[in-house]
């Protein structure tokens, strides 16, 4: 699969999110969330000190987390194109591509304001 088909892809899996009220998405990215685990418990990961990648640093903390796409959803939907670090196991420059497409999807279902008003 080449990128733009994922990030097509990935937009399309977000739909299922845009009904879910933004303060659910950020109670259950709160508290599932891998890397919120990570803060809660003051851990430090086994790589500390590495030399990361943005992409490196995603694949391992959100390896296996089970709310990847919550948290991708919320992110779009607090910070848009302009959040900074790793969200939704995705670095910045994947962001920036899944971003205008989510926003077109959203604005192609007019019984859906993407989630924003909660």
């Amino acid at each position: 699969m080449n990128p733009d088909d994922f990030f097509e892809v990935l937009a399309a899996e977000l739909d299922r999110y845009a009904d879910v009220p933004t303060d659910v998405l950020a109670e259950i990215m709160t508290r599932d969330g891998a890397c919120m685990w990570l803060y809660a418990n003051d851990s430090e990961p086994k790589w500390t000190g590495d030399d990361l990648t943005d992409r490196e640093l995603a694949a391992r903390i959100c390896a296996g987390c089970p709310v990847r796409r919550e948290c991708l959803e919320l992110e779009f939907r607090t910070a848009g194109e302009f959040s900074l670090g790793v969200w939704g196991a995705l670095c910045e420059d994947d962001r920036r591509a899944v971003y205008p497409i989510w926003l077109a999807r959203r604005a192609n279902s007019p019984e859906r304001d993407g989630g924003r008003s909660s």
